[in-house]
């Protein structure tokens, strides 16, 4: 998976065909080696694009993080919890970085995904209703007395 999140074309008028583009690609997945493979297929198609039209690209890795894949016994637990809990639950595979790839250089990781309305998330648009967001922290807090009590078993 693939995201632009920032372009900036210059010299920015309406009415100017842009002489330098700059963008920010993320490219996401569960497997490193998927992520280099997009990552040169890009590059390649770009520099055919670049041959046709005369245009020129230029690629700066700024961030190239190694995917952080969470833990299987902690993925179990954590749906085993819900289910007790009498809530539905969905595996998800996550791109996600931040908090949970740095975790990931220090100890198994997992993650708890509470709905929002409409699916809409890292936006100001974004609500989760007050049930769901308890019911996410009972998940958590149930998580951990299993994950406890497995570690002293």
């Amino acid at each position: 998976m693939g995201t632009v999140g920032r372009i900036e074309a210059l010299p920015g008028a309406y009415n100017v065909i842009p002489g330098q583009v700059t963008l920010g690609l993320d490219l996401r997945d569960l497997e490193a080696a998927t992520i280099e493979s997009m990552y040169k297929q890009i590059v390649a198609e770009s520099r055919q694009i670049g041959e046709r039209t005369g245009t020129s690209f230029q690629f700066k890795a700024v961030i190239a993080d190694a995917p952080a894949l969470t833990d299987h016994l902690i993925r179990t637990l954590i749906d085993e919890a819900a289910k007790d809990l009498g809530l539905r639950t969905m595996a998800m595979p996550s791109g996600a970085t931040h908090d949970a790839q740095n975790m990931a250089r220090l100890a198994p990781i997992g993650m708890i995904f509470v709905p929002s309305i409409g699916g809409i998330s890292h936006s100001p648009r974004e609500y989760s209703r007050p049930e769901e967001i308890a019911g996410g922290v009972n998940v958590l807090l149930h998580t951990l007395l299993k994950l406890t009590a497995a570690m002293h078993e």
